[in-house]
């Protein structure tokens, strides 16, 4: 099991620690209703330093990323980020992922914790025909996502850029807590705004202080991978593992978005065919039009209790209070309005499909 550079901190503030893709990592600190309500409303911090970092550089750098990535890449300027997905050879998705052009020639991948390996493999086996140059930054780099509505005024007093001109997808490479260059990033998986900041695990202690510091008039909180957990999914937002994988395509997965086909990239022409002739399945969100909580995996049922799909994510919304969930259906039954029952144990409950995201802020 690896650890942070930050998991003693955790331990000491009580956190609950679990076993998250092979890394010990905090799942709630005093409970994952409190904890997502402080980001909604105001401002929470998570360690998600278990994400990984690849760095591609050289003179087809771009043609490497082009090739393997389902998004254009040649539309990112110097500042900017972009959500990407990496489609494997036969359909499904190797992993999610975001891209951020550093420099010209040089690229910053950041992938999840579960794939570095997988993923770094699977771009490694295309870089044979480009030969950029590719370093693998994942243990020498921390992540700390600070989210919320406050996040801005919160922590300007950190930095000498101004954070409120930092748009959506767009990030600074400026000083941040004392540190010199630290990567300050628009970006987040909860919906509520905030930042992504990425620096060296010898400066995030430093960082972590300096940003509980800066907060603490504004009631900023350690928050765990729990609420991490319900705010993606109050939000629409795909887990790896969960809503997509291996198996499901980025057409199906509701990704046709960030899948440009005025490009060749892996698989390009099976998933332009998948989406011309339409996917017999899609990824559908629903709320539960009675109490009942749809869990992973659970099986999605037709009026007369028919299978016709499964749960990848389920929760409790604590932003809505009812069960929400996302999962795959036959495509007959995925337009919104749909009304589909979800198999929870011996009760058949019923459900109505939505349109996403499920929170409206």
């Amino acid at each position: 099991m690896k650890n942070t550079a930050l998991t003693k901190t955790h331990e000491q503030l009580g956190a609950k620690m679990v076993p998250f893709a092979g890394y010990n990592m905090p799942v709630s600190y005093e409970g994952v209703n409190v904890e997502h309500e402080t980001v909604r409303n105001g401002v929470g911090v998570f360690d998600v330093s278990h994400m990984g970092e690849f760095l591609i550089s050289g003179p087809r750098a771009l043609d490497l990323i082009q090739k393997v990535t389902s998004n254009d890449a040649s539309k990112l300027t110097i500042g900017r980020a972009q959500y990407s997905c990496l489609p494997n050879e036969t359909g499904g998705i190797v992993d999610d992922l975001i891209v951020y052009k550093i420099k010209e020639e040089q690229y910053l991948l950041v992938v999840n914790a579960s794939n570095i390996d997988k993923d770094w493999a699977h771009i490694s086996k295309y870089n044979t025909d480009f030969k950029a140059e590719m370093r693998n930054l994942s243990d020498d780099y921390s992540l700390l996502a600070i989210q919320g509505p406050k996040a801005v005024e919160a922590m300007q007093s950190l930095t000498s850029v101004d954070l409120s001109q930092i748009k959506f997808y767009h990030f600074e490479v400026a000083d941040f807590a004392g540190i010199e260059y630290v990567i300050i990033s628009a970006t987040g998986y909860t919906g509520s705004g905030g930042f992504e900041i990425y620096c060296k695990n010898s400066e995030v202690q430093q960082v972590w202080d300096m940003v509980f510091e800066a907060g603490a008039n504004f009631g900023i909180k350690p928050i765990g991978l729990a609420a991490r957990d319900t705010l993606r999914l109050e939000m629409g937002y795909c887990l790896y593992g969960n809503d997509i994988n291996d198996e499901t395509s980025p057409i199906e997965a509701g990704l046709g978005w960030i899948t440009k086909f005025t490009k060749d990239f892996v698989n390009s022409e099976a998933l332009e065919k998948e989406k011309e002739k339409g996917p017999e399945r899609k990824l559908i969100g629903f709320e539960l039009d009675e109490r009942g909580i749809p869990r992973h995996d659970y099986d999605i049922v037709d009026a007369d209790g028919n299978k016709i799909g499964i749960v990848t994510s389920g929760t409790m919304s604590p932003s809505l209070g009812k069960g929400i969930g996302l999962g795959y259906v036959s495509t007959e039954f995925s337009a919104i309005g749909s009304k589909i029952h979800i198999q929870i144990r011996k009760n058949s409950v019923p459900a109505t499909v939505v349109k996403l995201p499920f929170y409206k802020g």
